[in-house]
């Protein structure tokens, strides 16, 4: 069973990109520049994936990104879209979506009983930056449509600081963290600044980080520390691997050779020797804002992804490849 915790599916669909089509037919017409794609659903189903957190994320205005939202009605209005995205795909049998631990096992049960591929892609819908929610008061209202699991920031959102903008959690943000484990939804963690992380343990609910490798290897904010590693799996939590080159290398730059694939495997082993393998999955973050470009050496395409695994302890291999994150699926969500 392979499980990746962090793919950013209909951010993509809506950028343009027809994910329907087979690698080398969406890379010839890929409208996004700079870019080489790495993801499509015949890729995934090729790579033998059978379930991700697919995300709902809504891209704030920024100098490269003129056209981002300016405030919680865009940022909802883009959640909408994506979420109209999912829907259209399950319509077309390229995926189903996962609303509950019952969907998951009988997803996880319905995937070992066919032919590899035979089965839609598995989504659970992870809402990553909450700035779609106009208020706390939304949350169940997204719960309702499927929303399992919401990281308060990004970079700085109306609830939390976060990759480079230092901030504890807003006022609203404490709401929101506290609804979040009133109603035993789930916080990823990932882009959560050391203030507002801490903050969130404070208030109590279970945690995940869906894609954050370790800040010992890896310097900045981005990353978790061994104590933040520790806080998520006191809850629990399970931590997702990035399959990004300078979040592999500390101080990789653009345009150099792709990082070797077994430094990924340090991260690994770092946060095991913290937290135990059980704790250790795949956030890969594909297609997250960059493509083959930045990835590992050897990692050009989404089915090079579990190559990762050559590279771990024999024994723990199916479970970062996963089985870990198909444990916790299967208890928490």
């Amino acid at each position: 069973m392979r499980i990746d915790g962090h793919l950013d599916l209909a951010y993509n669909g809506l950028n343009g990109r027809d994910l329907r089509l087979p690698l080398e037919a969406l890379r010839a017409s890929d409208p996004v520049q700079g870019q080489i794609a790495t993801v499509s659903f015949p890729e995934l189903r090729t790579s033998g994936l059978g379930l991700c957190l697919g995300t709902l994320f809504a891209l704030p205005q920024t100098p490269d990104s003129p056209h981002g939202y300016t405030d919680a009605a865009g940022a909802r209005a883009q959640a909408l879209a994506q979420l109209e995205q999912y829907r259209r795909w399950e319509d077309e049998g390229l995926i189903r979506l996962l609303r509950s631990r019952k969907d998951v096992v009988g997803h996880l049960e319905s995937l070992d009983s066919l032919h590899d591929g035979a089965a839609p892609l598995g989504v659970v819908l992870l809402m990553e930056g909450a700035d779609p929610l106009r208020t706390p008061d939304d949350l169940p209202w997204w719960a309702g449509q499927g929303v399992r699991i919401v990281g308060p920031a990004w970079g700085a959102t109306r609830y939390a600081g976060g990759t480079d903008a230092p901030g504890p959690l807003t006022a609203l943000g404490r709401e929101l963290v506290g609804a979040l484990r009133d109603l035993q939804l789930t916080v990823d963690a990932s882009h959560l600044d050391d203030a507002a992380f801490w903050d969130t343990v404070e208030i109590g609910p279970r945690l995940i980080a869906s894609h954050s490798n370790a800040r010992a290897l890896v310097r900045g904010n981005r990353h978790l520390s061994d104590d933040m590693a520790r806080a998520v799996a006191a809850t629990d939590g399970v931590i997702g691997l990035v399959y990004l080159s300078s979040f592999i290398e500390d101080g990789w730059q653009d345009g150099q050779a792709g990082t070797p694939l077994s430094g990924l495997a340090r991260h690994a082993a770092h946060y095991a020797g913290l937290v135990g393998w059980e704790r250790v999955a795949l956030g890969s973050d594909m297609d997250g804002g960059f493509g083959a470009e930045k990835t590992p050496a050897g990692v050009g395409r989404y089915r090079d992804v579990f190559a990762l695994g050559e590279h771990l302890p024999a024994g723990e291999n199916a479970g970062v490849l996963g089985g870990n994150w198909a444990r916790w699926l299967s208890t928490h969500l």
